[in-house]
């Protein structure tokens, strides 16, 4: 069954039949983690790099934010019986879509640098990423499988 996550969502799974799937990243992240031995993975659209620009909205929805939407992901794969070092980590996004030379606050960028810091204090690595550029992408996780993929463009690849 296919399960669309939202914007500044999250969802889990376990079933081997479910695929889930995130549209419309440009500066957003779409974080995908999968255990190929538990079949647990989850997926994860973020929109901003820190929550103290706005806690209230932070406390209200965690997903919003990198530092506090990644912790989240992690645990409750975790709880669906991940196993941290069985993870495989993949993330697309972070683009500057603006169709300006200039990205003044850089959003896509700052996400993906405040990502790999929070993976970085915590001993995780990144598989495979897809980041940056100028066009928007799609993001799927295939529970049974695993496999990730992106489409960007028209053109699917796989992560």
């Amino acid at each position: 069954m296919k399960h669309i996550v939202g914007i500044a969502d999250m969802r889990i799974s376990q079933d081997p039949e479910d695929l889930l799937v995130t549209y419309a990243l440009g500066s957003c992240l779409g974080i995908a983690i999968y255990d190929p031995e538990a079949h647990v993975g989850g997926l994860l659209h973020v929109m901003l790099p820190l929550s103290t620009i706005d806690p209230v909205k932070a406390k209200e929805n965690p997903y919003m934010f990198v530092d506090t939407g990644v912790p989240l992901l992690f645990h409750r794969c975790y709880d669906a019986g991940a196993n941290r070092d069985r993870l495989l980590i993949k993330v697309a996004g972070g683009a500057n879509v603006s169709g300006s030379v200039e990205d003044r606050f850089e959003i896509g960028k700052r996400n993906f640098l405040v990502l790999r810091k929070l993976l970085w204090r915590n001993g995780l690595l990144l598989k495979a990423h897809d980041v940056g550029g100028h066009h928007s992408r799609t993001l799927a996780l295939e529970i049974s499988t695993g496999q990730v993929r992106v489409k960007a463009n028209g053109i699917e690849s796989v992560l």
